[in-house]
C-alpha cells in the first residue's frame, strides 16, 4: 500500500507541504450524471421548470463550488484556478443530464478535487431544480476522467 500523504508519522491528519514543488500547469476533468423521468428531462429541455433555467444555474453553481473546494474538503490547498468549464449534455438514453467539468491551474498541486466538486454541485443543483416535479431523480457516476501535470504524470480513466 502506498504511503498516505495526508497522515503524519503518528497517524494524525495533516495538509501536505507542497512548498518545494514547482508550479506547473495542471488539468483535471471529472464527470457524472443525473437520471430522471423523461418528462422531467423534457421540462429541462424546454426550460419550463418553475424555478428557472436548470442548466444555466447548474453551470454557475459548479463554477462557484470549484472555487470554494478548499473550504469544503478539509486538507485541500487553496488554488488559483485559471479556468473552469462545465459542460451539461441532455441525454435521452439515461434519461437525464451528463455533466463534465474541466479545471485548470498553474500551481504546485493538482485540481482533481475541484473538478469533482464542480460536477457534484452542478448535478446537485439540477436535483434541486427538479425535485418538486420528480422525487425519483438520482445522481451517480461521478468520477475523475483525466488528470495532467505534476510528478505523477498523466492519468486517463480506463
Amino acid at each position: 500500500m502506498p504511503d498516505l500523504t495526508h497522515l503524519d508519522e503518528t497517524g494524525a491528519a495533516r495538509m501536505v507541504d507542497v512548498s518545494k514543488k514547482p508550479a506547473t500547469e495542471r488539468l483535471a476533468r471529472a464527470s457524472g450524471a443525473i437520471t430522471m423521468a423523461p418528462a422531467t428531462l423534457q421540462a429541462i429541455r424546454e426550460n419550463t421548470l418553475k424555478k428557472g433555467d436548470a442548466l444555466a444555474l447548474a453551470r454557475v453553481a459548479g463554477i462557484m463550488a470549484a472555487k470554494r473546494t478548499a473550504e469544503l474538503i478539509p486538507l485541500c490547498h487553496q488554488l488559483p484556478l485559471a479556468d473552469i468549464q462545465i459542460d451539461l449534455t441532455l441525454d435521452d438514453s439515461l434519461p437525464g443530464v451528463r455533466a463534465e467539468s474541466t479545471v485548470v491551474t498553474v500551481a504546485s498541486t493538482g485540481v482533481e478535487m475541484e473538478a469533482i466538486i464542480a460536477v457534484s454541485v452542478a448535478l446537485i443543483t439540477i436535483y434541486d431544480m427538479v425535485k418538486g416535479v420528480d422525487k425519483g431523480t438520482e445522481i451517480g457516476e461521478i468520477c475523475l476522467n483525466e488528470k495532467r501535470g505534476g510528478r505523477s504524470g498523466h492519468y486517463t480513466r480506463p
